[in-house]
């Protein structure tokens, strides 16, 4: 077999683009060439890789397949390259984060802007996903690392429990709510709710509880942080649930009353996911030190 890694690299740019055209600008090879290396490694391979047609292009089971071991094998050279540029003067390499909402809106901005300084040949892409895509990119190859909250499903992932964290009721300090001492889901479904958007991972989280007992939430305003959240609470706009590290922050500057959301799913352990934790190149162990302490 002669499939080198400039294939791969290419294999997964056309996987990841709408089209073999732009995953070949991608690698900067013209359609046609692109084209013969991939009808190359077919032949290589003995089996079909891809469909194509006027919408694009589709990865048969065996494109799926191989589309997860280049990732691993590209994601390994990027450790490899990184590792040795780590003994020069300076440390360069890319670290990819898939993160829950949580992770990405409260604390890694803050671990990820004193990182950054120390490590200023490192770039990082970080993405909100959700438990599922975050699991999912961590065991093909398409993340450094995940951030996770809740409990993690999955084969050959090592789990680095770093916090626990629980889901509360931010209400405003005169709501009918307040006397109660515990709240259920289903107790704050008839209030409007304060939010953040669609799509985000607490959104969906919240939407699919609530369906699960038969109810559904109802959205006033959905806005772009937790903090915006507790300010809209506190002005009776609605109600919100939010971690309660957020909440106990925002309650010393804010009139908010919060309760405890007493469902068994209101607890979240907070974790790292990688998949060989002593296969990481120094710069990606650093920032999980970085991030292990939080609380």
């Amino acid at each position: 077999m002669n499939i080198d890694f400039k294939d791969l690299a290419l294999f997964i740019h056309i996987s990841e683009a709408p089209s073999l055209t732009q995953g070949a600008r991608r690698s900067f090879l013209s359609p046609a060439a692109a084209s013969a290396r991939i009808k190359a490694m077919e032949t290589q391979l003995k089996t079909h890789l891809l469909y194509r047609d006027s919408k694009g292009v589709v990865l048969t089971e065996a494109g799926r397949r191989l589309l997860t071991h280049a990732r691993l094998i590209m994601r390994q050279l990027g450790y490899l390259k990184t590792e040795f540029d780590e003994y020069g003067a300076d440390a360069s390499g890319h670290i990819r984060i898939f993160a829950n909402t949580t992770a990405v809106t409260e604390f890694l901005p803050e671990v990820l802007a004193g990182f950054l300084k120390n490590y200023p040949g490192v770039s990082i892409d970080l993405q909100e996903r959700h438990s599922a895509d975050i699991v999912r990119g961590v065991l093909d190859g398409s993340t450094d690392l995940g951030i996770s909250a809740g409990p993690v499903i999955g084969k050959d992932l090592e789990v680095i429990h770093f916090s626990t964290d629980r889901l509360v009721v931010a209400l405003p300090a005169d709501h009918p709510l307040a006397s109660k001492r515990k709240l259920k889901l289903g107790d704050t479904l008839p209030y409007p709710h304060v939010g953040l958007p669609e799509g985000s991972t607490l959104s969906d989280f919240l939407r699919e509880q609530a369906s699960h007992i038969g109810g559904s939430l109802t959205w006033r305003i959905q806005v772009a942080s937790f903090e915006t959240v507790c300010r809209m609470v506190e002005t009776g706009v609605g109600i919100g649930v939010v971690p309660e590290s957020s909440a106990m922050r925002y309650a010393q500057t804010m009139d908010l009353t919060i309760k405890e959301l007493d469902e068994s799913w209101a607890v979240r352990e907070r974790s790292i996911l990688v998949r060989d934790l002593d296969a990481l190149p120094g710069c990606v162990k650093a920032l999980i030190d970085l991030i292990r302490p939080h609380q």
